[in-house]
């Protein structure tokens, strides 16, 4: 009979090695291992240089027209100099008109425009890469600069980052969308806009492209990581070549801080990781508030302007980006911690007001000026407690800073990097990492969702939280490959072949089989359909019904491999050849993979049995 069963054969089990096989093997369908970086990553690297210069500048201009508008709107003079805020105003109650008429600015140009000009623009990016392959529309690269310059130009509390990063992003996108890009590329340009904005307006390189991988790219790889950090790195030299080399939120060096201080560091971390669930929460509380309001959304930004400029009334510092409420906060002289307190009271109401209503700012400033106050208070109170452990309130306005950011948008690793670079205050990252490792923790405990997916959560969209190796490319085919394979020999006729069939032997329940010719080669797989065709002569030989090239996988290669290549030639079994002796040495097949990721959910429940908790369920 035509069939044998083919043990595995290599150089290493004292099994002879035949090196005679079917001559155009090498030439065959066999799953290709793509190179880390190749010329198209190249091209994307010069595109991406290209796109943060642009970044750069249009950052530079998005300062100097939210000055323009504040210049104009408070105190009524002509001029782009961006070294002003509106709590220098004489406008007394007047003051509450002007965020109201920029709000029914914005919500104008939302209806009118781009709805999507709406928010804080990092949520609506996400969205794009989860749902729409990176295509954000053409008109967003203009309209939510304006908008944004008009909304914190009239004195809404936010900063001018979140706009530039939204507006970089889009600036990518666009980019991907007028040239032929893939769907995995226009992603990195998204991402690598997104981040020279960032990086152009703190100078902040690292921390960008940590922004990227944390909250847009999803991933880990060479060919995205690169090109996102060659353009965070020339939007940061591009701000050198502005002037501007100097940090964003310049402090003394401090003290190296001794073990009690660190401990309170990380309990002041820990608060903090509190505080972002309670403020994650009031932002949406806000917003569903505003969803019950019997008037068309257009009109919302301008209801919650209302709250900004009766907060700015009585304190006005609350009002613009606040950039120098941080500085103040980070300096040698900061507030009282009951001045801090009811600072950080109101700057909260405002910015949670104004953000529910629907208008276009940021988050990341309102977050540190938040978090800043709140750290310095803390810090404050600790030293009247804790005399000996001598914490400094300065950085403990840093940690609580940072570790807002890391509970409120679980980007850990960029809150800490952030706060060093904008800082450069190298005796606080031990600090900071701990302070922030701490939020993190705590927020992962006592909320589900981020300041930054909770809003497209609510819409449905699944965000990954955690990135992790893919087990199956963790896995080699030899291992989990059937070694026993059924096989026919190309010159038996099909009559026997089904002979043997309808015995119903050993391995004739299989669905594919390997066909191997006298020396052993492979020379494709036919599969039971084949085989029982009734319109197929019996006459015929074997190897006279194979229709086209054999797909196989190499025995080192991963299941990963192994699983696309099914899939991009549509089938359920790959015989799998040994790369030394160049001969068949067992089967693997979409069962196969299943039993893989069988021995990964042991694994999971090994692990929740030892320590006794229950296993994770699927996010919704």
């Amino acid at each position: 009979m035509g069939t044998h069963e083919v043990e595995r054969a290599s150089t290493t089990d004292g099994l002879p090695v035949s090196p005679a096989i079917f001559p155009t093997l090498e030439a065959e369908q066999v799953p290709t291992q793509p190179s880390l970086v190749d010329a198209r990553v190249v091209f994307l690297c010069l595109l991406t240089i290209l796109l943060a210069v642009a970044a750069a500048f249009v950052a530079r201009i998005l300062l100097h027209l939210i000055a323009l508008v504040t210049h104009v709107s408070f105190f009524g003079r002509f001029s782009f100099d961006a070294d002003v805020a509106p709590a220098g105003n004489h406008l007394g109650w007047w003051v509450v008109a002007i965020p109201v008429i920029g709000g029914i600015i914005v919500g104008y140009m939302a209806r009118y425009g781009s709805k999507a000009i709406r928010g804080h623009g990092i949520p609506e990016a996400m969205e794009q890469v989860l749902l729409n392959q990176s295509r954000i529309p053409a008109r967003i690269t203009f309209l939510k600069p304006i908008s944004s310059a008009i909304a914190i130009g009239t004195g809404g509390p936010f900063g001018a980052e979140g706009p530039i990063i939204a507006t970089g992003g889009a600036m990518g996108s666009l980019v991907g969308q007028l040239i032929k890009t893939t769907a995995a590329e226009r992603k990195t340009l998204l991402a690598a806009g997104a981040a020279a904005g960032m990086a152009a307006t703190f100078g902040s390189p690292v921390s960008a492209v940590l922004l990227a991988v944390e909250l847009l790219l999803f991933e880990f790889r060479a060919r995205s990581v690169i090109p996102v950090a060659l353009a965070a790195a020339t939007a940061a030299g591009m701000r050198r070549a502005f002037g501007e080399p100097f940090p964003v939120f310049a402090m003394p060096i401090l003290d190296a801080p001794g073990g009690q201080a660190l401990t309170a560091y990380i309990v002041i971390g820990a608060i903090m990781g509190l505080v972002a669930t309670a403020v994650t929460r009031a932002v949406y509380a806000v917003e569903d508030l505003f969803d019950h309001i019997p008037l068309h959304w257009m009109w919302w930004p301008a209801i919650g302007a209302v709250a900004v400029g009766v907060v700015g009334y009585f304190a006005p510092r609350t009002m613009g980006v606040g950039y120098d409420n941080i500085s103040r906060f980070l300096s040698q002289h900061p507030l009282a911690a009951g001045t801090a307190l009811v600072f950080v009271g109101l700057k909260f109401i405002s910015w949670s007001i104004a953000l529910g209503s629907g208008t276009s700012g940021g988050t990341l400033a309102p977050l540190f000026t938040i978090g800043g106050g709140i750290g310095a208070a803390l810090g404050v109170g600790a030293a009247h407690l804790l005399p000996a452990a001598h914490v400094d309130p300065r950085l403990a306005a840093l940690v609580g800073m940072a570790a807002l950011f890391a509970g409120a948008s679980r980007a850990l690793l960029t809150s800490v990097v952030f706060a060093f670079e904008t800082t450069l205050q190298p005796l606080g990252l031990l600090p900071l990492l701990g302070g922030c490792s701490a939020s993190f923790l705590v927020s992962c405990l006592t909320m589900r969702h981020s300041i930054m997916t909770e809003k497209i959560a609510r819409r449905g969209v699944r965000v990954p939280a955690e990135y992790s190796a893919d087990f199956l490319d963790t896995v080699l085919v030899r291992e989990m490959m059937s070694r026993a394979v059924r096989t026919l020999r190309a010159d038996d006729t099909l009559e026997s072949v089904r002979q043997w069939i309808q015995t119903r032997g050993p391995g004739t329940s299989h669905q594919g089989f390997p066909v191997l010719d006298d020396a052993g080669a492979l020379q494709g797989v036919l599969t039971r359909r084949n085989l029982l065709d009734p319109d197929t002569a019996g006459s015929k030989l074997i190897k006279e019904l194979i229709q086209r090239r054999p797909s196989y996988v190499y025995d080192d290669l991963t299941l990963r491999d192994a699983a696309d290549h099914m899939v991009r030639h549509d089938i359920g079994r790959l015989p799998v050849v040994s790369r030394e002796s160049r001969k068949v040495v067992g089967i693997v097949t979409r069962s196969d993979l299943l039993k893989a990721h069988r021995r990964r959910l042991v694994e999971q429940e090994a692990e929740a049995v030892t320590w006794n908790r229950p296993l994770a369920a699927p996010q919704a």
